[in-house]
């Protein structure tokens, strides 16, 4: 983010909080990141720290494999009678 664009953009699309708010409701930031939203800390209407949720570490092939295993069998039949059910058959 060296560009000075790419900062405007940047602040105009996170949500941010001064110092204040962080300390009297700390947990509700917190929750908020959690949810997935990045925050930036102001101080003084400068911000100078950002909160972002921890990316989730990728799944292993081993796991995606398991859990494909895991997955109920699909007959194509009823999915494609439940899908002409739901969808119009003018369109």
């Amino acid at each position: 983010m060296k560009g000075c664009v790419s900062r405007v953009i940047h602040w105009l699309s996170v949500a941010s909080v001064n110092i204040r708010q962080l300390r009297n409701h700390g947990g509700e930031v917190v929750d908020r990141v959690t949810s997935g939203e990045p925050i930036t800390i102001t101080r003084g209407g400068r911000p100078v720290a950002e909160l972002r949720p921890i990316q989730a570490p990728p799944l292993s092939a081993h796991a995606l494999l398991e859990r494909w295993r895991r997955l109920p069998a699909v007959d194509p039949g009823a999915l494609l009678a439940d899908i002409d059910e739901v969808l119009d058959a003018r369109v």
